[in-house]
């Protein structure tokens, strides 16, 4: 394997690990334990309570209410936060340059952190995070494909 390669790998390993903290574990150690110590049935049952599971809701409240909430952040965030999974995967696994491949991978994950803030209690399920993210990891796909194109237009020339 290059070395290079193997930077990479390192790379994208220290940014998931950043996503989590960003996403799960956003809140100050001792805010994390008395969500916790905290966790029984009833906390479950709370947060399929406060779960969006209707499509493009969340994204509609931030437009309609931009005036008063921090739209932007949140919706912008919520992509840019994904860029470097679609960028930095297809140079990770070889088989992430497949457009599907890397999208699925990129589903899973974020389902995998909705998820667990579902049943934790650390965050709130949100599909439309799913979308944002999801899309953000399209956004870098294309500029890795935009990436590589004018490396090799640099390579012919």
């Amino acid at each position: 394997m290059k070395k290079s390669r193997k930077w990479l790998r390192v790379i994208f390993f220290l940014y998931l690990l950043l996503v989590i903290r960003l996403i799960i574990f956003k809140y100050p150690f001792y805010r994390l334990e008395e969500i916790a110590s905290s966790w029984e049935k009833g906390v479950i049952l709370e947060g399929l309570d406060t779960a969006n599971f209707t499509l493009f809701k969340t994204i509609r409240m931030y437009i309609d209410y931009a005036y008063k909430l921090n739209s932007f952040e949140n919706l912008v965030g919520n992509v840019i936060v994904f860029v470097p999974f679609g960028f930095l995967l297809p140079y990770v696994l070889t088989w992430g340059r497949n457009f599907f491949v890397m999208l699925l991978n990129a589903f899973v994950f974020v389902l995998g952190i909705e998820v667990f803030q579902l049943f934790s209690a650390f965050g709130a399920f949100d599909v439309d995070d799913i979308l944002l993210n999801c899309v953000g990891t399209v956004l870098g796909y294309f500029i890795f494909l935009i990436w590589e194109n004018i490396g090799k237009e640099k390579k012919y020339d």
